[in-house]
């Protein structure tokens, strides 16, 4: 293995303590420097993992001669400001999804990264976890037969309740189909491939919403997008997917991501984690409970930048592409779109279905 490819953080936020925990046990990418708006917390970081500087600013950071790659840990709405800035100064970039908060945003991203023959690498890399992996190899080795629809629902009350600083969550560039929508819309185009139109509804029931923990506690703010989105997602296997995403929902018994064939039924663990049991049903008899046979195991959020990083060593795509980010981001944009024009609506981007993980 050659040098371990060098990362500067930027965000030092709630995340960040997840990206810590895989960069501290991976041997092909180290934390070199940190920077984020609230210093004390880059500080932290720095004295978390030894070796690691605290750079004043995004620019001083980028600029640094000891950063191969940006970690972007940033909020939505300056995904896109913290990429271009990196990729002007010939650096690498991983970030958090979404990708960026428009298309507009992300094909900026993808034509710097191109122009100076860089790499971007986006989040979720849950599904390189052998949850996700698993259940594709079942529908890839054809245990349920031809796929014909699927599920996905994602239902919580929302995340005022345990992150003290929400806000973010409900303005532009979030709400639950820009926050979580990725992990699902990630793991459904690895078991079903890219998505070619869609059909959507959205909802905003609570102008205002209530922080329920930490010490700004009964502070009251805006919300400004929807926060119930459902769809119907046609795949270009013909597949159709029916999704709901909210945090209008107190409590549900809904399976996070079904898949049915003509053969049988699957049954996918939650795909913001990177494990899980994946139960097949064949038509007839009981569920089954199927061994893990691919993915990486014991993974974690940093993941896909060991991936990354292994892919630049090996020359290879890398598996949580931009790609695959802009598409997620173009059927999310899109999925709202139908919902405001009140009609079904194409998907005018397109991506290969990544390579898989295979042990």
């Amino acid at each position: 293995m050659g040098e371990p490819l060098r990362i500067g953080m930027v965000g030092a936020g709630k995340i960040s303590g997840a990206y810590l925990d895989t960069l501290e046990r991976l041997e092909n990418v180290t934390l070199t420097a940190v920077t984020d708006l609230d210093q004390e917390r880059a500080a932290a970081v720095a004295a978390r993992v030894p070796g690691t500087a605290v750079a004043g600013s995004v620019a001083k950071l980028v600029a640094r001669p000891d950063v191969d790659a940006v970690l972007n840990l940033t909020i939505p709405a300056v995904h896109a400001d913290v990429a271009l800035a990196a990729l002007a100064a010939g650096k690498h970039v991983y970030g958090e999804k979404p990708l960026a908060a428009t298309r507009e945003e992300a094909d900026r991203m993808l034509a710097a990264a191109g122009a100076g023959g860089l790499r971007i690498g986006c989040a979720p890399d849950t599904v390189l976890g052998t949850g996700v992996q698993t259940a594709r190899k079942a529908v890839d080795d054809g245990l349920i037969g031809a796929p014909v629809a699927a599920t996905a629902f994602m239902t919580t009350a929302g995340h005022e309740r345990w992150h003290p600083d929400p806000e973010f969550y409900y303005r532009r560039g979030g709400g639950p189909l820009l926050d979580m929508g990725p992990y699902y819309l990630s793991a459904l185009v690895h078991l079903l491939g890219p998505v070619i139109t869609v059909t959507g509804a959205g909802s905003r029931p609570r102008d205002e919403r209530e922080i329920g923990s930490g010490p700004r506690a009964g502070e009251r703010f805006a919300v400004e997008v929807d926060t119930h989105v459902t769809g119907i997602l046609r795949h270009a296997n013909g597949a159709l997917t029916t999704l709901v995403m909210s945090f209008d929902i107190q409590a549900a018994r809904l399976p996070r991501i079904e898949v049915h064939g003509t053969g049988g039924s699957l049954s996918v663990p939650d795909p913001n984690g990177f494990d899980g049991t994946v139960e097949l049903h064949r038509g007839t008899g009981e569920w089954e409970t199927l061994p893990v046979t691919a993915g990486y195991v014991g993974a974690g959020r940093g993941t896909g930048l060991a991936d990354l990083a292994e892919s630049l060593a090996g020359d290879r795509p890398h598996r949580a592409s931009a790609e695959l980010a802009r598409h997620v981001l173009d059927i999310m944009l899109t999925l709202l779109d139908s919902a405001r024009q009140g009609r079904a609506l194409p998907v005018e981007s397109v991506c290969r279905k990544p390579e898989p993980v295979r042990h």
